[in-house]
C-alpha cells in the first residue's frame, strides 16, 4: 500500500511545474521508490509512469534537451518487463532508426500489441492474429516469446510451425535478442540470464535447467506428446504448409487432429494461446478453432478475439507501408492482386492477401469466367442507363447501387455505388450519381426502410428538376436471394466489368465482393451479387412483351 507520506509528496510534486527537469525526476524518483517499497503497486506505478513518460517525451521533442529523452527512457524502462509495447521500444534503443524492427511498424503492429498484452493480462484466453506473408508478424511473436518467457522464468513456454526450418530461425531469433549487445535485453532483465541451450532440440532455459524448457521450439510435425510442456505462452505459427496442403482434404484433417490431439493437449491449466498465420480455407485448423469457441457452448467460458489485418483496406490503400522503406506499399499489393485475378486465382489471394479464406469449390463468380472492358463504352448514345439499388444502414452491410448501359444486347457495369456508411452519406451519393449518368430507371430494394431511402432520393431529384421512373420490389428471404443469385449468374457473368486498371477503389471493392461469394457456406455479405441480380430482373422485365389478339368469339 502506498504510504501516506508518499501520497503527499505526491500530491506536491504534481501541482509543480512538471515541465522543469527537476520536477518531472523527482516525480520519476518518488514513483520507483514505492515500486521498491511494494511491488504489488505495480498498477499505480504504471499509471504514474505513463504520465512521466509522454510529459518527458513532449518536452524532449519541443526544446531537444537530452535530460529529458534520458527521462523518457528511463520511464520506458520501468515499463518493459510490464508492458510490451515499452519493452519492444527499449530493446532497440541503441540501434540506429533505419534498423529497428518495431519503430518503423509500430504504427501498424500497435494493435497486435495492444491484443497480446490483453492476452498477458489475463483478460483473453486465445488471441488468432491474421496477416500477410513478410510483414514482421513472426518477429513480434520473437520479441513476444522473450518477453513473456522473462517475466515467469519458471515457466514453458511452446512455438509451433510447419517445418523445422522456420521453428530453427525463430529459436536462433530468441537466442539473438537475449544475447547480442546490440538490444538492451539486459537492462530489462537483469537478473535473467540463459544457463542452458540446445541447438538441435531448439531449447533455452533461463536461470536454471529444467526438464520442461523455459523456451521450445517443435515442428507441427516433429515430437510434441511427451517432449513438450506448455505452462505459458503456445504460439501456433503457420502451421499450413501452403496451396498443397488446401487442395488436399486428407491433409487438411490429418493436420488438425495433429493440433487438437498432440499440440493443444500440451497447454496446462491457464495457459494461453496465440495463433498467427493465413486464415486458407474453412477446413484448416485457425478456422477449425475458431468455429470450435464462437458455436460450441463447451468452449463459451474461453475468452478470446481475432484480428485481421488485410494487405490492402476498404480504400483499396495498403496497411503495410511501413516507414524506411520496409514494407509493401499499395502499388505492389495493386501489383499482386491483378496477378492473381489474370491467374483466376483469387482465392488464393483473398486467403493469403485479405485473410478472408474461400472454398474454391463454391466461388460462383471467377475472373476466367466473366466479360471485362477498358473503360471505353460503344459509339453512340445508350439505348438505356439504369441501376439497382440494394439499400444498406451501415454495420458492416453495404448499399451497393451498379449502374448499367445497354447497347442492344450488350451491358456494361460502369460505375457503382458500393458504401458502407449510413444513409446520409449514401443517398446524397446515389442522387449525384443519378444525375451524372442521366439515369432513365431505378429499382430499390424494399427491405425495413427501404422507403423512407427511397423517397427521400426521389424528393432530392426532384428538388433539382429531375424526374427518374423509380420502382421498388420487395427484398426476398435470404434462401430466396441464394437462388436468385444463382439463378442469374449467367447473366451477371455476360455482363461487361471494367477490367482491372481501370476500377476506382469503391468499384474494386465490389469486384472483391463479387468474386468472394461463394454458392456452399457462409459469406460475409453478398451485397455485390444480389444488387447485380436485381439488375438482371430490370433487363428479364423489360424485354418481355405483351401481345394484343383479337377474340375468336
Amino acid at each position: 500500500m502506498v504510504s501516506e507520506q508518499n501520497k503527499r509528496l505526491l500530491s506536491l510534486i504534481q501541482k509543480s511545474n512538471l515541465s522543469q527537469y527537476k520536477n518531472l525526476n523527482n516525480y520519476l524518483q518518488v514513483i520507483l521508490n514505492i515500486f521498491q517499497d511494494d511491488k504489488e503497486e505495480v498498477k499505480f506505478c504504471l499509471s504514474h509512469m505513463k504520465y512521466i513518460k509522454k510529459m518527458a517525451e513532449y518536452v524532449h521533442r519541443k526544446t531537444g534537451q537530452k535530460e529529458f529523452g534520458e527521462l523518457y527512457y528511463s520511464a520506458l524502462l520501468f515499463e518493459a518487463p510490464h508492458l510490451l509495447d515499452s519493452f519492444l521500444l527499449y530493446m532497440e534503443k541503441d540501434r540506429p532508426a533505419k534498423e529497428r524492427f518495431y519503430l518503423p511498424r509500430r504504427k501498424v503492429m500497435l494493435p497486435l500489441v495492444e491484443a497480446i498484452q490483453r492476452l498477458a493480462d489475463n483478460e483473453l484466453d486465445e488471441l488468432f492474429l491474421h496477416m500477410p506473408a513478410r510483414v514482421g508478424k513472426t518477429a513480434v511473436l520473437t520479441f513476444t516469446n522473450i518477453w513473456w518467457a522473462n517475466r515467469h522464468p519458471e515457466g514453458s513456454n511452446l512455438y509451433t510451425a510447419f517445418s523445422d526450418t522456420i521453428t530453427r530461425g525463430f529459436y536462433d531469433g530468441c537466442m539473438e535478442l537475449m544475447t547480442d549487445p546490440t538490444y538492451c535485453f539486459a537492462d530489462i532483465f537483469p537478473m535473467n540470464t540463459v544457463v542452458a541451450t540446445n541447438s538441435k532440440e531448439e531449447t533455452i532455459d533461463i536461470n536454471r535447467k529444467k526438464k520442461y524448457k523455459s523456451i521450445t521450439s517443435r515442428s507441427i510435425y516433429g515430437t510434441l506428446n511427451g517432449a513438450c510442456d506448455c505452462s505459458g505462452l503456445m504460439l501456433i505459427d503457420d502451421i499450413v504448409v501452403g496451396i498443397e496442403d488446401v487442395l488436399n482434404p486428407e491433409r487438411l484433417n490429418r493436420l488438425w487432429n495433429i493440433v487438437d490431439n498432440n499440440l493443444i493437449t500440451r497447454g496446462k491449466s491457464g495457459s494461453k494461446k496465440l495463433w498467427c498465420g493465413t486464415i486458407w480455407s474453412v477446413a484448416d485448423p485457425f478456422s477449425r478453432r475458431m468455429d470450435l469457441l464462437q458455436n460450441d457452448p463447451k468452449f463459451s467460458y474461453i475468452r478470446y478475439e481475432v484480428i485481421k489485418l488485410p494487405a490492402l483496406n476498404e480504400n483499396d490503400e495498403s496497411n503495410f507501408d511501413y516507414d524506411y522503406g520496409v514494407g509493401f506499399d499499395t502499388a505492389f499489393y495493386q501489383m499482386r492482386r491483378a496477378s492473381f485475378e489474370r491467374n483466376n486465382d483469387m482465392a488464393s489471394w483473398y486467403a493469403q492477401f485479405q485473410q478472408e479464406p474461400i472454398e474454391r469449390e463454391g466461388s460462383l463468380f471467377t475472373p476466367n469466367t466473366m466479360l471485362f472492358y477498358n473503360g471505353n463504352l460503344p459509339e453512340g448514345e445508350p439505348d438505356r442507363v439504369f441501376m439497382a439499388i440494394d439499400p444498406a444502414w451501415g454495420g458492416g452491410d453495404y448499399v451497393s447501387a451498379p449502374i448499367c448501359y445497354q447497347y442492344g444486347n450488350e451491358y456494361y457495369i460502369a460505375d457503382v455505388v458500393f458504401d458502407e456508411h449510413d444513409k446520409t452519406i449514401t443517398r446524397p451519393r446515389i442522387v449525384e450519381k443519378v444525375l451524372k449518368h442521366c439515369v432513365n430507371a431505378a429499382q430499390f430494394e424494399a427491405n425495413n426502410g427501404g422507403d423512407d431511402y427511397k423517397e427521400w432520393i426521389e424528393n432530392e431529384l426532384l428538388k433539382r428538376g429531375y424526374r427518374l421512373n423509380i420502382t421498388s420490389r420487395r427484398a426476398p428471404t435470404n434462401k430466396a436471394k441464394e437462388a436468385r443469385i444463382f439463378d442469374r449468374a449467367p447473366e451477371i457473368r455476360e455482363m461487361y466489368f471494367l477490367e482491372d486498371g481501370k476500377r476506382s477503389k469503391e468499384y474494386q471493392m465490389f469486384m472483391q465482393n463479387i468474386f468472394s461469394y461463394k454458392i456452399n457456406g457462409k459469406n460475409k455479405n453478398d451485397d455485390g451479387p444480389d444488387s447485380l441480380a436485381q439488375l438482371c430482373e430490370m433487363i428479364l422485365r423489360k424485354s418481355v412483351k405483351t401481345y394484343f389478339v383479337d377474340s375468336p368469339f
